[in-house]
Order: structure tokens, then C-alpha cells, then sequence
């Protein structure tokens, strides 16, 4: 398997993940030209792509969503709840061919394996993901308040954790930019994950599978890389075999390989 992020922050999130016969896209969020743009920098054909899976409704997960379908012409994997928000945000991701799930359940997608389960985030049904093929799985978080035990429980084993680092609290609450209800909104229990709840989740779900840590959702103004990698990193007290590193909000990340 390999995770590729094509975007990932305030102005868009899209990730792809593949294996040897399949490709699927995780959200929507950057332009349809970005997209496609990242996607030929990662020597990606979209005719490859398989299906789109949302997370939730967010404009930073699906506004991209509607014309980058007008190229990939692929279906739409989504809660009930998540695809009435998207087609009520655009009429015409009314015409996409969705195909539904219920939060808890797993589902196959050709040689994956995908189980979706809830998160606490200010969405109408938001999930997060554990993709599994063969042996090797991804745990993928975009968007979550807190850390609760059916989090750390789906993605414990994971050989990689995609997993939202949002800000460092004490720069969020230094912020002059944001006003206070924000701030609130943001460390509210279904807001945003700062580094130190990533570091905890981190500690929680490590198994001496888990070898690739890529923080994603980075704030511009209330975080930084060293922070984020270095919070993480402290917390796994020197783990020598797991990787930390950060998705670029504004570029690619390149292909994080996965195998046993």
C-alpha cells in the first residue's frame, strides 16, 4: 500500500491511497485543478482513480468534489447524513453516483478492506478510516475534537496513522487573529486536535506495527512543523522505528510505502 497526501490544512484536504490494483481518493477538499495538478506530479492517471470517500461534509473536505467528478466519473463513498450535506451544498453532486455506508460498518472496495467509525467532530456524521489490505493497514483522522476509546480502539495495529495536529494550545490561545469564540470552537471537545492530543493518540495506539506517523490539518498561524513532529516524537520517548513527519497544507506529500 501506499499513502499519498496531496493537500492537507485549512485550505483543502485530499489524500489518495492505493495499492496494486486500486486507487481511492480521501475527500475532496482541494480545487479540482489542484487535484488533478498534484495527481499528475505524483505520476497518478485519474481514470485510476476508484472511488472518493468522505469523512464528512466540511467545505475543506468536499468543495472540490463536484467538478473534479466531471473527470474521474467514479462513485462516492459517504454516510447518508454526510451525502445529503454535500448534494444540499452543490446541485450537482446530486448527479454523482453515491454509494452509502453507516458509521461502524466495513465495507470492501476491491482489494480493500474499509471500516468506518465515528468521530467526535462539529459535522453531521463524520468518520474516520481504517483501510486494510492484505496484511498492512492505514488509520486515517482528519478532522477530530478528542481522543475517545473507539478512536484509539480502530486504530490501534495500524502500520500508519494519518492523523490531524491542528495547533499547539498555547500559540492558539496567544493568536490575535482569532476571536475567542473560535479559539473556543477549535478546543471544544468535537473541534480540532492539537499536537499534544496527536502525541497521546500516538502513545495509545502504538503497536510494533505502526511505522509511519504523518500529522495532517497543521494550522498556518497556531502551529509549526518542529512543534508539531517534535511534540509527537517526545511522546513516543526516542521510538526509533516510527517515522513523524508533517503533510505540507500548500504541496505533496510524497509516497509513504507500506509493506510487511
Amino acid at each position: 500500500m501506499e499513502l499519498i497526501v496531496l493537500g492537507s490544512g485549512s485550505n483543502g484536504n485530499t489524500a489518495v491511497i492505493l495499492s496494486d490494483d486500486t486507487a481511492i481518493l480521501i475527500d475532496a477538499g482541494l480545487s479540482a485543478k489542484k487535484t488533478l495538478q498534484r495527481l499528475d506530479t505524483a505520476g497518478l492517471d485519474p481514470a485510476t482513480i476508484s472511488a472518493v470517500l468522505l469523512t464528512h461534509e466540511h467545505g475543506d473536505h468536499v468543495r472540490g468534489l463536484a467538478v473534479l467528478l466531471r473527470t474521474l466519473r467514479c462513485p462516492v463513498y459517504a454516510t447518508r447524513l454526510t451525502a445529503d450535506e454535500v448534494r444540499g451544498q452543490d446541485e450537482r453532486n446530486a448527479a454523482a453516483e453515491w454509494r452509502l455506508f453507516t458509521t461502524g460498518s466495513t465495507f470492501r472496495l476491491n482489494s480493500f478492506e474499509i471500516t468506518a467509525f465515528s468521530v467526535p467532530h462539529d459535522a453531521s456524521d463524520p468518520v474516520g478510516f481504517t483501510i486494510r489490505c492484505n496484511s498492512v493497514a492505514i488509520g486515517v483522522l482528519t478532522d477530530l475534537g478528542h481522543i475517545n476509546h473507539s478512536v484509539v480502539h480502530h486504530v490501534t495495529g495500524v502500520d500508519c496513522l494519518f492523523i490531524e495536529a491542528n495547533h499547539d494550545e498555547q500559540m492558539l490561545q496567544a493568536d490575535t487573529k482569532r476571536p475567542f469564540s473560535i479559539k473556543q470552537r477549535i478546543m471544544s471537545p468535537h473541534g480540532h486536535l492539537s499536537n499534544r492530543a496527536a502525541a497521546d493518540l500516538a502513545v495509545r495506539a502504538r503497536t510494533p506495527a505502526l511505522r509511519h506517523i504523518i500529522l495532517g490539518h497543521l494550522s498556518r498561524d497556531c502551529n509549526t512543523v518542529e512543534l508539531a513532529v517534535n511534540t509527537v516524537t517526545a511522546a513516543l520517548n526516542g521510538c526509533q522505528f516510527v517515522q513523524v513527519c508533517c503533510a505540507p497544507p500548500d504541496g505533496l506529500l510524497p509516497a509513504v510505502r507500506l509493506a510487511r
